[in-house]
């Protein structure tokens, strides 16, 4: 009698289960696998294809423009680990103490521009980077800071950290969610006990917040570094990955290759490349940071 129960939940278990494997495998197995299978082909999208074998992926071994999205994606990604993480750190340690009032308001405030499309906040922060009606030169002119107006998204030496800021923006509400669902595994006892021993703000969370959250923190990073390497829609909306190529990443250039150029056997073998540095940073940063677990951190 029992087993038979047991066979009902398991098989109520996958029944359940079965829609969201087929979504995952329409949208994430089968294009990773034809995408693969195109990468060994020159295709201009025609009825016919020619096998080149390895080709598309020697050339996009020397592909300049393609090392030099590679490290776009790298700044981006090293600026919204400082930039997310941090902030997100800071909003929740402070909205973790007993200082701060309406903290439910003032969580809603900060995670909303997650839940807004990438698009829109990709043309909100268009506008607001305008050279001539745009908020942020106006405001500049307002204080009287003529010399710090720029044409924020067409100057090659500041479009990175121009497009970089909405991503940041848009990204601190969602580390915020984890890091403070991370905090509510540290017992208040902790942070009394040091408050005791006149520990500060400040060294709180560098002496205690910080090692009890070390895997949370892990997790933010790891999540992090695989999000901005495939970075796409805000470049796309704002820049499209000008001027010139100077702020073109790889997910940008895969677009043009495949849907403006039409080569999407080499279009292919980019995203394929996408995939392999992404997985490569991840691995990485997981063994520079650490990944073994610790009795100490949540």
């Amino acid at each position: 009698m029992g087993s038979i129960i047991f066979r009902k939940k398991k098989s109520t278990f996958l029944l359940f289960l079965l829609p969201g494997v087929i979504w995952y495998s329409f949208v994430t197995i089968i294009p990773l696998i034809t995408s693969f299978s195109y990468s060994f082909f020159k295709w201009s999208g025609g009825p016919n294809k020619t096998f080149i074998g390895l080709d598309n992926f020697k050339m996009l071994l020397q592909d300049e423009i393609f090392w030099q999205a590679f490290k776009n994606n790298l700044l981006i990604t090293l600026l919204c680990v400082i930039g997310q993480i941090g902030f997100a750190l800071i909003i929740s340690s402070l909205l973790s103490t007993k200082f701060v009032k309406f903290k439910n308001i003032h969580r809603s405030v900060i995670f909303f521009p997650v839940v807004l499309s990438t698009i829109i906040i990709g043309f909100i922060w268009t506008m607001m980077y305008n050279k001539d009606y745009g908020i942020v030169n106006w405001f500049l002119q307002f204080l009287h800071l003529d010399f710090l107006i720029k044409p924020w998204l067409d100057d090659p030496k500041i479009v990175m950290l121009s497009i970089s800021l909405p991503i940041i923006w848009q990204y601190i509400g969602y580390y915020m969610v984890i890091i403070m669902a991370g905090m509510t595994n540290i017992s208040n006892e902790v942070f009394e006990m040091a408050e005791i021993d006149g520990a500060t703000g400040f060294r709180k969370l560098i002496h205690i917040t910080l090692p009890l959250l070390k895997n949370t923190i892990m997790v933010c990073i790891m999540l992090c570094i695989a999000g901005n390497m495939q970075v796409f829609s805000h470049i796309f909306v704002m820049t499209s990955g000008g001027p010139g190529t100077s702020s073109m990443v790889m997910a940008m250039y895969s677009y043009e290759k495949s849907f403006s150029q039409y080569q999407l056997g080499y279009g292919s073998a980019i995203s394929i490349g996408i995939l392999v540095v992404s997985l490569a940073m991840v691995f990485i940063s997981r063994k520079l940071l650490g990944g073994k677990n610790d009795d100490t951190a949540y």
